[in-house]
């Protein structure tokens, strides 16, 4: 768990103990190796992938990745930890010492890999969904280079929200899965960390798909339905849609897709709300839906 986005410990105070600076930029350590193994193999990154790794911190989880991928930039917002850094992996990987969410995005695909902070998840998320292309305007398709997959230890309750671990999904992860795919791969305990955090962690995937679950040209009519679902009215989420469509045409697509006519909008899924927009439209189903 690295960087909050702090400037890092005030100067012209004195002495600044270990244990202050990681307070300023929220560190919690990973000590576990095999954890860092599980971490690397679980991003799947090869000899020919360049890297990205947030929050470097002590080179836990860079010491594995840095002989299994292609080209590796590790990011570290603490000065010293990113000397110390430069010195142990000198020969092998680039290090940077800045706050990762301030960093631009390569122009070639890569791969982000990263303990980052809890206080700086939501951040760093934002920055990984940018540089995989979300929000892509309605038939756009710029061919440009993109973050490719997206591989962090995140704090549990989070991960678990986003990919429906409760049996409820956030309007992020629908607003995105046409072309983000949300997925875990494991839970992390918390005294895996140093120290040792007050929740269990989890590894969270991000990964950009080849093909969007809806066409390019209907992006923002998917996106409109969304937003019109998670509106709230009514409490259900047929209620929401009522609103824009008709009855019977909505009880269709809630019936094609397996949704309760009673069902809360949270209580749908991603694969759901992609039926409900190819019924809703009156399109037949994209090649790359499930």
């Amino acid at each position: 768990m690295r960087p909050t986005g702090t400037d890092g410990p005030r100067r012209g105070t004195g002495p600044v103990s270990a244990r202050q600076r990681r307070r300023a930029y929220s560190q919690n350590f990973l000590i576990d190796t095999g954890v860092a193994r599980r971490v690397v193999r679980a991003s799947g990154v090869g000899p020919g992938d360049n890297v990205v790794e947030v929050g470097a911190g002590e080179g836990m989880l860079t010491r594995y990745l840095a002989p299994a991928c292609g080209r590796l930039t590790a990011y570290e917002i603490d000065p010293r930890l990113a000397e110390a850094l430069r010195l142990r992996f000198a020969s092998t990987v680039r290090v940077v010492q800045t706050d990762f969410r301030r960093a631009r995005a390569p122009r070639e695909p890569f791969h982000v890999v990263g303990n980052i902070p809890y206080s700086a998840t939501a951040g760093i998320v934002r920055w990984c969904l940018a540089a995989a292309g979300f929000p892509a305007a309605a038939g756009s398709d710029t061919g440009r280079p993109a973050l490719v997959s997206a591989t962090l230890i995140t704090q549990l309750e989070y991960a678990r929200k986003r990919t429906g671990g409760f049996g409820r999904w956030s309007r992020l992860t629908v607003h995105t899965w046409p072309l983000i795919a949300w997925s875990t791969a494991g839970r992390v305990p918390r005294d895996r960390f140093r120290p040792v955090p007050g929740v269990d962690s989890a590894i969270l995937r991000l990964v950009r798909r080849p093909h969007p679950l809806v066409p390019r040209s209907e992006l923002d009519s998917y996106r409109e339905l969304v937003d019109l679902g998670f509106s709230g009215v009514g409490g259900s989420l047929r209620a929401s849609l009522l609103r824009a469509h008709p009855a019977r045409r909505v009880d269709s697509a809630l019936s094609a897709a397996g949704v309760a006519r009673s069902a809360l909008v949270a209580e749908v899924s991603p694969d759901g709300w992609i039926l409900l927009h190819t019924r809703l439209n009156g399109r037949a189903a994209h090649p790359g839906a499930r």
